[in-house]
């Protein structure tokens, strides 16, 4: 098949154009072998000028179908994906130029393929790399014909938004940047009278205003201009585009629409009741954008009369909303694979600030979802101002009867929801009442009616939890429980759902509340864990789990147990070891393990034992698939170190004979330098909880353990991996109080990587900073004679960081080692000791006696040191709270 090829003119062989034009016959038929084909084509790309065929057939072979053609141009964009830059020139030129003239091919399939394979070529070899293609475009869009100008603009729409700054850069031999040349034939295009070429021409532009050029800048006016042209546009594509111009200009440059604000939000209101629910959807992130971009209220306060309403009527469910046919489904029907929505773990954390999971009400984003989140966003900036225009349309809304309006009924329960946060304080004198009023919903015959229930009842959790005090208010909590509790036992998947995330969030709030009705919840959610099907067993799980978290040791009673182990232990040995359907049930047991403390060593050794198993399976699934006999998947081991950090907190030093009696050093030091940060997150938080309970297990391989985790402080790219730095940082000052001296060979290495973290607070979180400065005094506490040379040049960072701890053992560990170096190198601290003691005067109160003794003889020490007036200088620099918290201290 191979060709003659010389620059001049490559041509196809017959046979070979044949074979390969009845393979893609046979691609594109349904009934074909698609294996087969695959590896047909597989051994085609091995000759050099297979590609050149694809673009001969896409551009050239007018007998063939159009589906043909495209076939090939597709497979040849995939192909140059890969092979582009490594073939030769001379192919390279051959398929530039037979895609050039395709630009105003009659066929409009034939024009858009080939825009996508010149987005392609011009991602792979730039501008540069293809100078006729700028003057043909241009001539294309010159031409007034309307098939070259819609080829050409397709094309360049598809530049403008895979590779956008390729026309924002300097050509050599241009006299002025691509996009310069263009912009003025886009907002010409603007008012082509073909709707095509103003939806592709205004996409383009748009994709220009995050990174402004400056071209675009000097000709904003125009551009808006344009914008109030096209606002009114006969096609819906364009005024989607308008308003998808205004949301980005509000989020991203928010100055340049504040002349023409209330044309704006004006605009807005109208198109948000657009017929087309894609327009009125974009025209409604408008409100959240313009609240995100914390301009002045006040503009928008005068329309929220109008605004909320809409909002409103688009909260209702539209007739062909894909939650109307799911909720119609029964529980008692399988989930399909695709019903099983992907699930992420999230690594163990050591800190401060974990970012809680927003209230997801369920998956795709519309209309209504988008017009609930506004109105959330809304009533947080405008609070119950908005609460007399919004609640006569609820009150209203809420007391239609009949079966006809439940949509509306329903709504109004969303909306209640929503504004649950911001109007806390309007609703709050109404708030038993309205949880009154929503009881009884929980058992309404429509189960879209019960689930939105669950769910804004959720949204009052702490409301109902904070009335368990008193009589009524206990009544109230027991309603809202057993009520759940029934609807976790409902017939409907989407009920079901709602009640079980419901519920761990009231679990959340109610905590150790829970405990007299643990036996009749643990009842429940055991039933439903025999009903559910596979996709809602994950979020029983998760109730089970925060209901561990939730009421920890009262878990530990031989009864409840009983409820509760023997179907999760069925479970467990039901599932197999490469069965994605066992993490969350692994999340579960680390609750479990957790809150039972030593009550789980019953159940510790075979959970130990298969965590083992997994994560070796999975180690060598990583480098041989088919001896492991286990496709290779990180989760596996992230969920499986998380456990056993659980059983390590759980159990204490109850672990150490099942440590003892397995390899999980050898694999937990693998981990520690894998490849993917989560695992090495997770790694470094088991490795942390080991040296707590049992270091012992860790000496022999203790300096490989310190020098891994020092590298992880000093990692290029520490922002992208700062939970892993965090979780290194922690596990070293955890081993360092544990193994003391034989810490000292990494000692200066380790706080060479914590001083630079610590004086540039504002580029890392506020864990790893609270983490390194307590790893700095944990360090300096055992290896004091090694740190306190230094001290000079970190101590005001890190008294700083110190200040900001709250209370707690570890935050005394950092203090005894502040304590051990300004004892060893009392000058060190001189010129930092305002810092110091703004550091000592951070504690509310010190509960050991020895450390606090420890501080008032560093202060005394420091007041004898400094005579003549030197001390009360430093005094007088401190504010009154600070001077009274040092009183404490006899100074």
């Amino acid at each position: 098949m191979a060709a003659v090829v010389n620059s001049a003119s490559w041509q196809p062989q017959e046979e070979g154009f044949r074979e390969i034009c009845s393979l893609l016959e046979q691609q594109i038929s349904h009934s074909s072998d698609k294996s087969q084909i695959w590896h047909q084509l597989q051994h085609y790309s091995q000759f050099p000028d297979f590609n050149n065929y694809l673009a001969f057939i896409l551009a050239r072979a007018e007998g063939k179908s159009v589906e043909i053609r495209q076939a090939a141009g597709l497979l040849l964009k995939n192909n140059l994906r890969t092979v582009y830059k490594s073939m030769t020139p001379v192919n390279q030129q051959y398929i530039k130029s037979e895609l050039l003239p395709c630009l105003g091919a009659a066929d409009r399939h034939i024009r858009s393929t080939v825009g996508t394979i010149i987005s392609v070529v011009v991602q792979l070899g730039g501008v540069l790399g293809w100078p006729e293609l700028l003057q043909a475009l241009v001539n294309c869009l010159d031409s007034n014909d309307v098939n070259h100008m819609e080829g050409a603009m397709d094309a360049l729409s598809k530049i403008c938004e895979d590779i956008p700054q390729v026309l924002d850069s300097d050509v050599p031999g241009l006299a002025e940047r691509p996009i310069n040349i263009f912009l003025p034939r886009l907002y010409k295009f603007f008012q082509s009278p073909h709707a095509s070429l103003r939806k592709l021409s205004l996409g383009s532009v748009n994709q220009y205003i995050m990174l402004l050029p400056a071209a675009l800048y000097v000709s904003l006016d125009q551009y808006l201009q344009g914008l109030f042209v096209l606002a009114h546009d006969p096609a819906s594509e364009v005024r989607k585009l308008v308003c998808a111009a205004f949301v980005q200009l509000i989020e991203v440059h928010p100055s340049f629409l504040e002349p023409h604000l209330r044309n704006v939000i004006e605009y807005m209101l109208q198109v948000n009741k657009d017929t087309d629910d894609e327009v009125a959807l974009e025209a409604c992130e408008f409100w959240s954008a313009y609240c995100d971009a914390q301009l002045p209220p006040e503009n928008l306060r005068e329309f929220l009369p109008r605004l909320i309403p809409i909002l409103l009527s688009n909260m209702v469910y539209a007739d062909d909303d894909e939650s109307l046919v799911d909720a119609e489904e029964d529980g008692s029907l399988p989930d399909r694979d695709q019903d099983l929505k992907p699930r992420f773990h999230s690594s163990r954390f050591h800190g401060s600030d974990v970012e809680d999971d927003d209230d997801d009400i369920v998956n795709v984003w519309n209309l209504r979802k988008c017009s609930a989140a506004a109105l959330d966003v809304l009533s947080n900036v405008f609070g119950d101002e908005i609460l007399p225009t919004l609640m006569p349309i609820v009150q209203t809304q809420l007391s239609t009867t009949g079966d006809a309006a439940w949509k509306e009924r329903e709504a109004a329960v969303l909306a209640l929801g929503a504004i649950a946060e911001g109007c806390i304080n309007g609703l709050y004198p109404h708030l038993s009442e309205i949880v009154i009023f929503l009881i009884p919903l929980l058992d309404d015959k429509f189960p879209l009616i019960r689930s939105i229930s669950c769910w804004t009842i959720s949204r009052f959790s702490k409301f109902i939890v904070e009335g368990i005090g008193h009589q009524k208010g206990y009544e109230q909590f027991d309603k809202v429980l057993m009520g759940l509790l029934r609807r976790i036992l409902d017939t409907n998947k989407r009920v079901q759902e709602a009640a079980c995330s419901a519920f761990a969030t009231l679990e959340e709030e109610a905590a150790e509340e829970l405990a007299p009705r643990l036996e009749i919840i643990l009842q429940h959610l055991m039933c439903a864990f025999g009903k559910y099907q596979r996709r809602n067993l994950r979020i029983v799980y998760d109730a089970i789990g925060t209901l561990a978290d939730a009421v920890g040791g009262e878990l530990n009673q031989p009864n409840y147990l009983d409820i509760l182990m023997p179907s999760l232990i069925a479970k467990w040995q039901q599932l197999s070891n490469s069965d994605k359907d066992i993490f969350p049930l692994l999340e579960c047991f680390t609750s479990i393990a957790q809150a039972l403390g030593t009550g789980f060593s019953q159940f510790a050794e075979p959970v130990f034992q298969r965590c083992i198993n997994i994560i070796q399976t999975q180690q060598l699934a990583k480098v041989d698939t088919l001896s492991a006999g286990v496709q290779y998947d990180k989760e596996f081991i992230v969920c499986c170190l998380d456990l056993l950090s659980g059983l390590a907190e759980g159990l204490g030093s109850g672990i150490e004979s099942l440590v003892s009696h397995s390899n999980l050093r050898d694999l937990l030091l693998q981990c520690c330098m894998d490849d993917a940060s989560d695992v090495r997150q997770s790694a470094f938080a088991l490795l942390g909880d080991l040296a707590r309970v049992c270091p012992v297990h860790l000496r022999p391989r203790l300096s490989e353990f310190l020098d891994i985790a020092a590298k992880q402080l000093t990692s290029p790219k520490l922002k992208e991996t700062v939970s892993v730095a965090n979780n290194a940082c922690w596990s070293i000052g955890e081993l360092a109080v544990k193994v003391r001296q034989e810490i000292a060979p990494v000692v200066m290495t380790v706080i060479s990587c914590l001083v630079p973290i610590l004086q540039h607070v504002e580029e890392v979180n506020k864990s790893l900073i609270e983490n390194s400065a307590i790893t700095l005094g944990r360090l300096a506490w055992v290896c004091p004679e090694l740190v306190s040379p230094h001290m000079e040049h970190f101590m005001q960072a890190w008294c700083s960081a110190l200040s900001m701890i709250r209370d707690d053992i570890e935050k005394e560990d950092a203090f005894r080692g502040l304590c051990a170096m300004v004892k060893a190198n009392p000058s060190g601290a001189l010129s930092s000791l305002v810092f110091m003691c703004k550091a000592i005067a951070s504690w509310h109160e010190i509960r050991s006696e020895d450390l606090h003794n420890d501080i008032c003889e560093v202060l005394r020490g420091y007041k004898q040191m400094l005579r003549n007036g030197a001390w009360d200088q430093c005094m007088s620099a401190l504010e009154p709270p600070v001077k009274d918290k040092l009183s404490k201290y006899q100074v």
